[in-house]
C-alpha cells in the first residue's frame, strides 16, 4: 500500500490508500533479489576461484561443478521470474508497468524528473506527491535492471548453450558469440554487465532507505 506523505498533499485533498505493489510483483522482488545474489556469488567464483588448488582426487571434490550447477540453476529462476514480471506488465495494475515503460513522452513526468531531482540534491524541501515509483527511479530500474537483466539473459545462455547445446545454443550462442568477436569477449562483458547491475542494486537499497528516513528529517519540513 502507499499513499502520498502528509506534508505534500495539498490542502482540500482527500487522502486514501492506493493498492500499488501487488503480491505476485512483491514475491518477484525477493525471489529476484536471491537469485541475483547467488549469480553474483557464484558468477564471482567462476571468474576468479579462491581455490585453484585442491587435494584429492576430483571425484570427491565437485566443489566448482557445483558452483557452476548453483549459477546455472539460478540463472533459470531469474530468467523464468523475469519473463512472469513481463507478463504481469500486461495483466497487473498500472503500476506494474512503471519500470518497462516509463512515460518519457509526457511532458509531466519530466517536469515530475526534475523536481525529484531538486529534492535528492536538497534544493527543494519537498517531493512531488508519487504513487508508486517516482520517473527518477523509473529511468533508473529500466535503464540498469530491464536492460541489464535482458543482456545478462542474452549473454549467458550464449555462453551456457557452448557446453549445453539445445535450444539455449541455437537460440543464443550461434548469434550471439560471432557478435561479440569470441566467447571471451562475450565472458568479459557479462561480467562487467553484472557489475553494472551491482552497483544499481547497492544504489537502490541506499535511495530507497534515504527516502524513508528523510521523509521524518526536520530539513524536510517547513
Amino acid at each position: 500500500m502507499s499513499a502520498p506523505t502528509p506534508h505534500s498533499v495539498p490542502a482540500g485533498v482527500v487522502k486514501a490508500p492506493v493498492y500499488v505493489y501487488e503480491l505476485p510483483v512483491r514475491i518477484w522482488h525477493w525471489v529476484n533479489l536471491f537469485a541475483f545474489a547467488l549469480l553474483v556469488v557464484t558468477g564471482l567464483l567462476i571468474a576468479s576461484p579462491i581455490w585453484p588448488q585442491l587435494d584429492g582426487e576430483p571425484y570427491h571434490l565437485y566443489v566448482m561443478g557445483w558452483v557452476r550447477e548453483i549459477h546455472f540453476v539460478s540463472a533459470y529462476i531469474f530468467t523464468i521470474g523475469f519473463a512472469v514480471r513481463i507478463y504481469w506488465m500486461f495483466v497487473g495494475n498500472e503500476h506494474a508497468r512503471e519500470i518497462f515503460l516509463p512515460a518519457v513522452w509526457s511532458c509531466a513526468w519530466w517536469k515530475n524528473m526534475w523536481a525529484t531531482i531538486r529534492w535528492y540534491l536538497l534544493i527543494d524541501r519537498e517531493s512531488p506527491i508519487e504513487v508508486g515509483h517516482n520517473p527518477l527511479a523509473q529511468a533508473a530500474m529500466f535503464l540498469f535492471f530491464v536492460l541489464g537483466a535482458l543482456f545478462q539473459i542474452v549473454t549467458g545462455f550464449a555462453l551456457y548453450g557452448e557446453g549445453a547445446g539445445g535450444w539455449s545454443a541455437k537460440l543464443f550462442t550461434s548469434w550471439v558469440i560471432p557478435l561479440f568477436g569470441g566467447s571471451m569477449e562475450v565472458h568479459t562483458w557479462h561480467h562487467l554487465a553484472m557489475w553494472y547491475i551491482l552497483v544499481f542494486v547497492i544504489i537502490h537499497v541506499y535511495m530507497s532507505s534515504a527516502r524513508i528516513s528523510c521523509r521524518g528529517h526536520p530539513l524536510f519540513r517547513r
